[in-house]
């Protein structure tokens, strides 16, 4: 048997694919430190693997070849553990860019433990309250609207109030890939958000993933706002209290033009970057909320 120490990488999570983007990620929430440093791995083209309970993270790399390889994810399991002789300790969740999936719980993990898998998804969990946990993981993850991120945060929320980890809360975390999604296109870290320690870290991880958006997303097509009216208005007004112009307030032209460009690009909305006299509508959105 092994130290009871070394198992204490318990907690639930959810692999998920989304078919219309590519995207693949896995969402983490546990009563351990930085899980999300642990748990979720991705990667663009293969598909995403969560790996705990006496988290094994050797099993990542070759998961993720076997996936971009075309292995469907119950063999790579049975690959993975039949060489693993403590898999009994292991507890797994795989979904591949075919949206095939597989989850595994060795009968070691201390209860309630177990998963539930199926097109797009698989969700597992130990040390919690119940089964309600998983189950409501693969119900919000079925049933909910929206991106990959927002589907699979909110279902580590639906899994929250359904009971949880028995220990409590402590980390979170959210990672997903995208072929070209990362900052400037370089790479595919589309998105990366940890939560090592906060006593609701689940609410914290939704709170960033807003910032998220507006700092590494790109803009979506059409959602862009001409700058004119009450708009232009109000965006001279703040450039002026922030100190980037203060000159005329006329026709919106190419000063004006690059005084925005400045105070966008110092707070860090460089992604959003669209042509001269637009601005991306959910920027505008923030801008408005944030300095009313």
């Amino acid at each position: 048997m092994a130290n009871p120490i070394q198992r204490t990488i318990s907690t639930f999570s959810i692999v998920g694919f989304d078919p219309q983007t590519g995207e693949a990620g896995i969402a983490v929430q546990s009563k351990f430190l930085a899980a999300g440093s642990v748990v979720p791995w991705a990667k663009a083209g293969a598909g995403a693997i969560a790996t705990q309970s006496w988290s094994n993270t050797g099993y990542v790399e070759p998961a993720l070849k076997m996936m971009a390889e075309g292995v469907h994810p119950e063999e790579i399991m049975k690959t993975l553990t039949a060489k693993d002789d403590l898999c009994e300790q292991r507890q797994v969740g795989i979904v591949d860019f075919k949206g095939r999936s597989a989850t595994f719980t060795g009968n070691e993990c201390m209860s309630w433990a177990g998963g539930v898998c199926g097109q797009n998804f698989a969700a597992q969990g130990n040390i919690l309250v119940s089964q309600a946990t998983v189950d409501a993981l693969a119900e919000s993850f079925n049933s909910s609207s929206g991106d990959l991120a927002d589907r699979l945060s909110l279902a580590l929320a639906a899994a929250q109030k359904a009971g949880g980890d028995r220990r409590g809360m402590q980390s979170a975390g959210l990672y997903i890939a995208k072929a070209g999604g990362g900052y400037g296109g370089y790479n595919d870290r589309y998105v990366d958000i940890r939560v090592d320690d906060h006593p609701d870290p689940i609410t914290e991880l939704r709170r960033i993933l807003v910032l998220w958006r507006l700092t590494f997303f790109r803009t979506r097509p059409g959602n862009i706002a001409e700058i004119s009216g009450e708009v232009k208005d109000f965006i001279l007004e703040l450039l002026s209290k922030e100190g980037y112009y203060n000159g005329p307030k006329g026709v919106w032209d190419s000063q004006m033009q690059k005084a925005f460009f400045e105070f966008c690009h110092t707070n860090n909305f460089e992604e959003r970057d669209v042509e001269a006299g637009k601005i991306d509508r959910e920027v505008l959105e923030y801008l408005q909320k944030t300095y009313k």
